[in-house]
């Protein structure tokens, strides 16, 4: 017997369950229209918000940068590999999100992998939203502190768990997501704030989904809620509604200047490349000019869904463009999505562990690429595979 069989009974029992995930290949340039294992699609599946990854302008601003500078900075951040482009996108983020200081990093992921072993120890009580986003749940067990849950998006159970258990512990942190990725529900940040505020408790939020979509013209969910000076830190990603990659934790001056000295993956990993922080640059620069794209977002989310709707299907507690299309159980979300594809919609299935059993889904992302008749086209293949699925009459 091989030492690795078990992993491929493993692999095995995944097919069998439905939750075997299997990786489609893009050949093309992110939009409204993909190609996608040599087949044009209707994109229904990129983070891409406002339409930026393939943005003349921010295609330009990479060009150029690295015409100038080259292309990786060859090192880490704290012996040599902050250039200036990354001051520059740090300044320029804080400044956008109405904040003192900001600090990149490779990813939203690793964002939130520096940020909370940081803030809090062994010693110490991390209280967490049930359904937060996997690399919350990863920083917060890679932390070592008494990681205690309280239910999705209720103040109320967050200030029990607080009386409960706050005493028995030498500091204390509140981390919620701002959106919920899988849902596309709001965590009620000013209801969370109130009582972390009541405890004195250090708050942190995960905008990963906030940034570009909420707020005035996307500066996210602390602006959306009128927060400004009141959550100390702000943790974002620039892989979504920014069109690019990387992740900047934004807030308290001091947090900042202690992520430069703590944050691991600052200080261990190579810094984001000079295409990339440039790139995000000109993504700020239009995001500051004008709010078109994220009026676009929001129009284009609430035709698709109010559609959806009119139609049957279920679409979950979503508030925001994330659009679940809720189904139940994996085998019947796998075979939705296939049939999508092959009537020429990219719409992948979410099953457990992304989501709870029983909970699985199409996550529909809408865009501000998308025209009217984009979302027309996906609303009659929605509804021709739901019937024939009987998901729908």
């Amino acid at each position: 017997m091989s030492k690795t069989d078990w992993i491929k009974q493993e692999i095995e029992n995944l097919k069998t369950q439905g939750f075997y995930n299997r990786i489609r290949t893009i050949g093309s340039p992110q939009g409204a229209w993909l190609v996608v294992d040599g087949k044009k699609v209707l994109n229904f599946c990129s983070n891409n918000y406002l339409g930026l990854a393939n943005h003349p302008k921010l295609v330009a601003a990479a060009k150029k940068a690295v015409d100038e500078l080259g292309i990786g900075p060859a090192a880490v951040r704290s012996i040599a590999g902050t250039m200036s482009l990354h001051v520059e996108l740090e300044r320029r983020l804080a400044a956008f999100k109405g904040v003192e200081a900001s600090i990149t990093f490779q990813s939203g992921f690793t964002a939130n992998l520096a940020t909370i072993p940081a803030l809090v120890g062994k010693e110490d009580v991390i209280f967490s939203d049930r359904l937060n986003h996997a690399s919350i749940i990863d920083g917060c067990r890679l932390s070592g502190a008494k990681i205690i849950a309280y239910e999705h998006c209720d103040p109320a159970s967050l200030e029990a768990a607080i009386k409960e258990n706050l005493s028995q512990y030498r500091r204390a942190l509140v981390v919620t997501d701002g959106v919920f990725s899988m849902d596309g529900d709001v965590a009620p940040l000013d209801k969370v704030y109130e009582v972390a505020s009541r405890f004195d408790l250090l708050l942190m939020v995960d905008d990963a989904h906030g940034e570009g979509v909420l707020g005035k013209g996307g500066r996210g969910i602390v602006d959306h809620f009128g927060l400004h000076g009141k959550v100390d830190v702000e943790v974002g990603t620039l892989s979504k509604a920014f069109g690019v990659v990387g992740g900047v934790v934004a807030g308290s001056p001091v947090v900042v200047e202690w992520l430069r000295q703590r944050g691991r993956p600052f200080l261990f990993s190579s810094a984001v490349t000079v295409p990339d922080a440039a790139a995000c640059i000109a993504a700020l620069d239009i995001l500051e000019a004008s709010t078109e794209l994220v009026d676009k977002l929001w129009d284009n989310a609430k035709y698709f869904k109010a559609e959806m709707k009119k139609l049957g299907f279920d679409t979950g507690l979503s508030t925001t463009p994330i659009t679940p299309i809720m189904l139940g159980e994996a085998p019947l979300a796998q075979q939705f999505s296939r049939e999508l594809f092959e009537n020429g919609v990219f719409a992948m299935a979410i099953g457990y562990p992304t989501v709870p059993q029983g909970k699985a889904r199409i996550r529909v992302m809408i865009s501000a690429a998308h025209a009217k008749d984009d979302l027309d086209k996906g609303l009659e293949v929605f509804k021709k595979v739901g019937e024939k699925l009987g998901v729908i009459q």
